[in-house]
């Protein structure tokens, strides 16, 4: 009689799982918030890097931080400070996801003595990121020559630092921002050329410029460790103008990411609030639709 009551109870789990945890089943992504929609408020001290984890959680509701090392430029390895910021965010029950690093130099610099020298300027980064829980720092693949040249210079960058990174089980993701690197295929075969596990992606809706963002988005999802919709401007019916973000999600989906999708409101129609809180709920929208 008990194992026909455990097959019993087994099958109706089966056939009912809305009563047995379907409710607590995994979201499509998660909602993380990037640092620079703040970065107004930051920059004129209405708020701190040390401030911002509370600050995100008790305004837009969002629990993982993806920071921009200029807002605590100096502080990458100062312990102390260090400390105090993971204590914060674990006292809030939040999660460190990355690092954003920029004005560390040109990872694909012509000369490899210019490249160390700037392998070696983000390795304190990797060493903070770790001590902060994180899982990746963001580098730009900013490089020197014609794109032909580049390319085999920020692979030789790129190469070195994610060596590094390695030992430290930490992600180098280069995020299409600006130059070369806004063109997707150049920035994939870059990263095919670096072939490490660790050395991947983040794609971000907005960078793309000329280069056809939904190819771009194509491009990247294959070496993809975090994911950033970009926002500007919303119509009233609450859509980011320039990026259908469903389209943008599809093939984000397609591509069998389901980690954190950074919030990143860079526009100036909006407030930065209102910006968070319309893309947030946007990328809400789509993830219901989706599902």
């Amino acid at each position: 009689m008990n194992r026909r009551h455990f097959l019993t109870t087994a099958a109706a789990a089966s056939l009912t799982p809305s009563l047995f945890g379907q409710n607590a089943k995994k979201p499509l992504f998660e909602i993380s918030l990037a640092q620079w929609s703040n970065h107004r408020a930051l920059k004129a001290g209405k708020l701190t890097n040390l401030d911002w984890p509370k600050y995100t959680k008790e305004t837009y509701g969002i629990n993982a931080l993806e920071y921009v090392n200029q807002f605590f430029k100096d502080k990458a390895e100062d312990a102390a400070y260090l400390a105090d910021l993971n204590q914060r965010v674990n006292d809030l029950g939040m999660t460190n996801v990355l690092i954003m690093i920029d004005g560390e130099g040109s990872i694909g610099a012509k000369t490899e003595e210019g490249r160390n020298k700037t392998v070696d300027k983000h390795k304190r980064w990797v060493t903070a990121a770790k001590t902060l829980g994180c899982h990746s720092i963001r580098v730009n693949a900013y490089g020197d020559g014609s794109p032909e040249e580049a390319a085999k210079q920020v692979t030789d960058g790129l190469h070195k630092l994610s060596t590094f990174a390695a030992d430290h089980d930490i992600n180098i993701i280069v995020e299409n921002h600006g130059g070369n690197s806004s063109n997707g295929k150049w920035l994939s075969d870059v990263l095919t050329a670096v072939n490490l596990p660790n050395c991947g992606s983040l794609p971000d809706f907005g960078n793309f410029h000329e280069y056809d963002r939904y190819q771009g988005i194509r491009d990247l999802m294959p070496f993809a460790k975090g994911v950033s919709a970009k926002s500007r401007e919303f119509d009233s019916a609450g859509n980011e103008v320039q990026t259908d973000f469903k389209k943008a999600m599809e093939l984000v989906l397609k591509a069998n990411y389901h980690g954190y999708v950074g919030v990143e409101y860079e526009g100036k129609k909006h407030s930065e609030d209102e910006g968070v809180m319309l893309t947030k709920a946007l990328l809400e929208k789509v993830r219901k639709e989706l599902a």
